[in-house]
């Protein structure tokens, strides 16, 4: 399985590297700060039978 996954930041464009946990669920959303400029990401991560991760990110504004 994969420990993390990345995304780009919409404000900045920088990337940003999230752990992954997976006793969270198979399906996790929650708001992260972009760690570069601080501006808020909704995240939603979603692990698949085969331990692979997907992650869409948007900013809260969207």
């Amino acid at each position: 399985m994969q420990d993390e996954a990345t995304y780009y930041c919409d404000v900045c464009g920088e990337e940003i590297v999230i752990p992954i946990d997976p006793s969270a669920g198979r399906e996790q959303d929650y708001v992260e700060d972009c760690p570069v400029c601080c501006h808020p990401h909704l995240l939603h991560v979603q692990v698949e039978r085969d331990g692979s991760v997907r992650l869409t990110s948007r900013t809260e504004d969207e």
